[in-house]
């Protein structure tokens, strides 16, 4: 069935318009008498735009897609070229181009024939092949899972988009057309279709501007997610359509004699919002759908700027408007081009009705969004919204850049995503959009990534504030920086932009290879020094030989390995070294690793027993941890020495360490006080406290220190037992009970 042919209760459908008369099928194309109608339907819209070339290459496109599908047929039981057929119907409707429109016809023929990239670069030309390919799944490997290989897939998908939109254009038409025909798979993989198109697509949709196309996403994702949900509301909406029908009337006809009367030539539509829109209002508000009022509203278009205030204004001293529901899209539009006013008014028996007011101009990019850029190449209204689309197309080279693997690339995509903006200014009064929630770090590495990185404060309408302060619309913010700053971990909680969390992570990974790596070679240097061997006295043979033979990965990467724990140094040096050592060879072990403070990622102070420095110590290659330093008589360590490697302090080691002490004090009044006064006397800050009512009249307080060293707790210990109140004092370990 064609788009111009579906049912209009989806009132976000695509229709595609009618030529001016229906020519025959072209030259050349199979026999298929059920398929006449819509080869008929598609070459008379192309023939409306295309050059007669273009419109020949697309029906060559269309035999040798028929010709490869031949024999298959879709779950529906429709030959399967009605499919390609259809993506294309829609891709004609967006007015693209011929390599757009022969790569839709051909987008599956990589996947489910035996055709390959080269047959179709050789035919079609390599932009259109490039196209195919940036569609086409790849191949899913033995071990991956679904969720993996989907992840791997969009993945690719998305950075093909990046080099090319119409990679997105094309595979949003295939996407469609699936989902108006989910009916013919079975509801669990219907399901699974509909949630993913929720997710991923329609939010794709919104991004690139294709309004109609994501409204129509959610209605199908809805439908086929929750049917009797959309059932039961799709009935009450009936029902309140008959119950208002004479109040919308009026409301109708009073507008249009309305504007006239202030010299406003417009068009007015009534429209009912979508059933997924009313869906989600309900369950974020928890409303009954009777108490949904504003299920109606208006559409006036004018023919120029000045026009929408005008009517903006008419329709103001018509019905009251309602304070705080006024949206300015026109002078700040959103991110993906939109453009209109937005008003929310108090018609007759108080039920509100929001009208949206745009042009012509701003209507068709509404609902074609990026895709009328192959419409509008010259007109300078377009070029914004072409700016904003290529900057956030290159965001996705910068994500894939900083994500490790694809899980990873897809949930930062799915964040910035995230439907809702907000709109903050930068010191030279440039408009950011960001999501809302956004903080001042994401804004810094929306300005740039090496901004985020070295960002240590922000000043928000030019006063100081938290780097976690959520910002709101119209704030001016500016960020300090300082030249040797670098990403705290604790933003990764607070971050909302895909862009942020990702160059976090990257920043952080990055530091710690960086880090693991000089671990690496100093835990490796002290297993060869065991076999009486020097790393720098190896040469390049014998790392060649161990790189080749174990790992085929380069010498930093298993320096790396080793100083992440997975790999064991006294292995690798035996492999290294080969016949020039027995096994029963043992030499005396070098000098022992220096621990040189907290901030060390490759290097981690157990919690179990919070080692400081002053305590004697033992490290433990962890999978996956790299060196983990405990006390020597922490419990967790019985039994495991063959895995200890010999650790010291530096003697330059730098702080602070935190520390967990108990204080068992008499019920007075300022204990806590002057408990806390001695603590910071003591050049100690308090990270954390509690307290829990001990027996009688006393109350056991916990607190957790930082300090630099066993010698500094000492001396903080010392003077609190001095004061009158404390009975007793004791150092913590984590895996204590409380009453030890």
């Amino acid at each position: 069935m064609s788009a111009a042919n579906l049912p209009h209760s989806l009132s976000c459908s695509l229709p595609l318009a009618n030529g001016d008369s229906a020519p025959t099928a072209p030259p050349n194309l199979p026999p298929v008498s059920d398929l006449a109608d819509d080869f008929e339907h598609l070459f008379a819209q192309l023939r409306t735009y295309l050059k007669p070339e273009d419109v020949d290459q697309i029906a060559a496109a269309c035999h040798f897609s028929a010709n490869a599908h031949r024999g298959q047929f879709r779950s529906s039981g429709e030959p399967y070229i009605s499919h390609p057929l259809a993506v294309a119907e829609t891709l004609a409707y967006w007015r693209l181009d011929a390599q757009a429109l022969t790569a839709a016809l051909l987008h599956d023929v990589m996947e489910d024939t035996s055709i390959t990239k080269a047959q179709i670069t050789q035919d079609f030309g390599k932009v259109t092949a490039d196209l195919v390919d940036g569609v086409s799944k790849l191949d899913r490997l033995e071990n991956q899972s679904y969720e993996e290989a989907q992840a791997e897939n969009f993945r690719k998908m998305l950075l093909a988009m990046a080099q090319d939109v119409r990679v997105i254009l094309i595979k949003l038409a295939d996407r469609l057309h699936n989902m108006r025909t989910l009916d013919a798979v079975r509801p669990d993989k219907r399901r699974r279709i509909a949630r993913e198109t929720l997710d991923i697509y329609a939010p794709i949709a919104n991004r690139l501007g294709l309004n109609t196309l994501y409204c129509e996403f959610q209605e199908l994702a809805f439908r086929n997610i929750y049917p009797l949900r959309y059932r039961v509301l799709s009935k009450a909406v009936r029902s309140a359509r008959g119950n208002r029908r004479e109040v919308v009337s009026k409301i109708l006809d009073t507008i249009k004699e309305r504007l006239p009367a202030h010299h406003i030539e417009a068009e007015v539509m009534g429209r009912e919002k979508h059933l997924y829109g009313i869906y989600r209002k309900m369950r974020e508000k928890h409303l009954t759908f009777s108490q949904v009022l504003d299920i109606y509203g208006f559409r006036i278009i004018v023919e120029d700027v000045p026009a929408c205030y005008l009517a903006l204004g008419a329709l103001h001293g018509l019905y009251k408007p309602v304070p705080g529901k006024f949206k300015d899209y026109i002078a700040i539009p959103k991110a993906n081009g939109y453009q209109s006013l937005h008003t929310t008014l108090i018609g007759p028996y108080g039920m509100p009705i929001e009208f949206q007011i745009r042009t012509r101009q701003m209507h068709h990019i509404a609902d074609s969004g990026v895709a009328s850029h192959w419409l509008y190449k010259d007109e300078e209204s377009m070029s914004e919204l072409q700016r904003t689309t290529h900057q956030w197309l290159q965001s996705l080279i910068d994500l894939q850049t900083a994500s490790v693997d694809s899980a990873e690339f897809l949930e930062h995509v799915k964040v910035d995503l995230f439907p809702g903006e907000v709109y903050v200014f930068t010191p030279a009064g440039k408009i950011l959009s960001l999501r809302r929630g956004a903080t001042p770090v994401d804004f810094a590495y929306a300005v740039h990534t090496d901004i985020g990185n070295c960002c240590i404060a922000c000043l928000i309408n030019q006063e100081s504030m938290p780097l976690r302060t959520e910002l709101n619309d119209g704030d001016r913010v500016e960020i300090i920086t300082a030249a040797n700053a670098a990403p705290n971990p604790h933003w990764l909680g607070f971050v909302k932009t895909g862009k942020a969390r990702a160059q976090i992570r990257h920043f952080l990974k990055t530091k710690q290879n960086e880090q693991s790596a000089a671990l690496g070679k100093r835990l490796l240097s002290q297993a060869l020094h065991g076999f009486g061997h020097r790393l720098e006295g190896l040469g390049s043979a014998a790392w060649q030989r161990f790189l080749k033979a174990f790992s085929g990965k380069t010498q930093r990467e298993v320096l790396t390995d080793i100083g992440l724990g997975k790999r064991l140094p006294a292995i690798v040096a035996r492999r290294l070294l080969g016949d020039r050592i027995a096994d029963s060879q043992q030499v005396q072990s070098a000098g022992a690793i220096r621990i040189k403070g907290s901030t060390d990622m490759a290097v981690q102070l157990a919690h179990c027993c919070r080692p400081i420095p002053g305590d004697p110590i033992v490290g433990v290659i962890r999978a996956g941890q790299g060196l983990v330093v405990h006390t020597h008589d922490c419990p967790t360590l019985r039994g495991g020495r063959k895995e200890w490697v010999d650790v010291e302090w530096d003697p330059e080691v730098t702080g602070p360490f935190e520390v967990m002490i108990r204080v068992v004090a008499q019920n007075a009044t300022g204990v806590l006080a002057r408990l806390a006064v001695t603590i910071a006397e003591h050049s100690s800050n308090i990270a954390n406290v509690r307290m829990d009512e001990g027996e009688g009249a006393t109350t056991a307080l916990y607190f957790t220190l930082q300090v630099d060293s066993r010698a500094h707790l000492a001396r903080i210990l010392r003077n609190l037992r001095r004061l009158p109140n404390v009975t007793r004092i004791i150092r913590l370990k984590e895996n204590q009970p409380p009453n030890n």
